[in-house]
């Protein structure tokens, strides 16, 4: 059987997890995000494009792959007893330049992102225009969120959960910050390149860290593999395959 094989070139392979987008306007949403990141590429002066993410990490280490002797000793994941506390990353990376820009908070809520939003309107204080490319978790659509951004032109309509308010509870910031939502088809995470970056965190500090024992450390680690992006970075977007030389 095993010479059938050969000569057919079939090998035995290790499956990877796939999901096809259901989203019935996956082509429209793809073009307009290549439309305004095309437009950013002719006038980086007055647009500014970027992709956003949440990530959550936790005290105890994460089991990966590691180099060690030959023989029956394996890395470790060394644990801690008691909790495992997380620690939530807001961010975003900058399609042009490779500039990060992130906060840490132990919870990711309205106010987080709003003020994340604020974040960016101090980060890019000449941009005209900010994209901002996200995906369909609803809380980026809520109401109060909205109310500090510029009006939206969607052409699609998000999926919100049914109790929530259809008008902002809160005074919106004035002047309103000039970001546009673009939003990334349903369950299609590979179309938003700082999920890269995130791998390359996890790879990097998260996996089988040493500091289960010093949650503050951990944080700290986590905070000095992101700062080496926060004035952009051609490595981080050959990385991520946004690097157009």
């Amino acid at each position: 059987m095993w010479q059938i094989l050969k000569r057919l070139d079939i090998h035995y392979k290790r499956a990877r997890s796939y999901i096809h987008s259901p989203d019935p306007h996956y082509d429209e949403k793809v073009l307009l995000i290549k439309t305004c990141l095309e437009q950013t590429r002719k006038a980086p002066e007055r647009f500014v494009f970027l992709y956003q993410d949440e990530c959550h990490y936790y005290r105890q280490p994460t089991l990966a792959s590691a180099y060690a002797l030959k023989g029956t000793k394996q890395p470790l994941a060394r644990k801690r007893y008691g909790g495992n506390p997380s620690m939530g990353i807001i961010g975003c990376l900058n399609a042009i330049t490779g500039q990060t820009t992130y906060e840490q908070h132990r919870r990711i809520g309205i106010d987080q992102i709003v003020g994340f939003h604020r974040t960016l309107g101090k980060v890019y204080p000449q941009a005209e225009q900010i994209y901002l490319v996200q995906d369909n978790s609803p809380i980026h659509f809520h109401s109060n969120v909205l109310v500090h951004l510029q009006p939206q032109n969607w052409r699609f309509t998000p999926t919100l959960p049914h109790n929530w308010p259809s008008q902002p509870t809160v005074e919106p910031t004035q002047p309103q910050l000039p970001i546009q939502i673009l939003m990334l088809p349903t369950y299609a995470s590979w179309l938003n390149p700082i999920e890269k970056l995130w791998r390359w965190l996890k790879q990097t500090v998260i996996h089988l860290h040493g500091f289960a024992d010093n949650w503050e450390q951990l944080k700290q680690q986590v905070a000095a593999f992101l700062d080496q992006f926060l004035q952009g970075s051609k490595d981080l977007l050959r990385y991520t395959g946004l690097w157009h030389g």
